[in-house]
């Protein structure tokens, strides 16, 4: 399955809302630190709702400490600064979906790197900052899992029901 990457998460509800994400897709959500937050803070269990222990969460110290568990692996890394959009790319299982802090996005350096495969865009109209942190990694999770036939998944449909 696919592995999600918030790097120096910000806000509680966000990383709750992730981690039910990982719970309803089989991903693997991974915290790269510091984090703003203690992840047992009860924002981040009530947006999480009772499927934290239904989540793979692993919580890392910094983004070396990350790279070492991650790699290798193609890692995406989520920027308004891409030219490449996020439905332009072929995702297969194991990749890497970068995310960066919700005020400021992923730093410079985390960009810069030489272990990013590709760094990629969500499309917006002109003149907005930015997605809600969770709703943008939705949006490129569902797409790298749709192209992979929603492998799987027993119920697609079910979460709508």
């Amino acid at each position: 399955m696919f592995r999600l990457a918030f790097v120096e998460p910000r806000i509680p509800p966000n990383t709750g809302n992730a981690i039910r994400l990982a719970a309803a897709t089989g991903c693997e959500l991974h915290l790269v630190g510091p984090l703003a937050f203690d992840f047992s803070e009860p924002r981040v269990r009530r947006a999480g709702l009772d499927y934290h222990d239904l989540a793979s969460v692993t919580i890392h110290r910094d983004i070396e400490a990350a790279w070492q568990a991650l790699l290798p692996a193609r890692v995406f890394a989520f920027t308004g600064r891409a030219n490449c959009s996020y439905s332009d790319v072929e995702y297969a299982p194991g990749d890497v979906l970068m995310f960066g802090t919700e005020a400021t996005g992923l730093p410079d350096a985390v960009l810069k790197d030489r272990r990013v495969t590709e760094l990629v865009r969500i499309p917006m109209l002109p003149g907005l900052r930015s997605l809600n942190l969770s709703n943008a990694a939705s949006i490129a999770l569902y797409e790298a899992w749709r192209q992979n036939g929603f492998a799987d998944s027993a119920d697609v449909a079910g979460v709508f029901t």
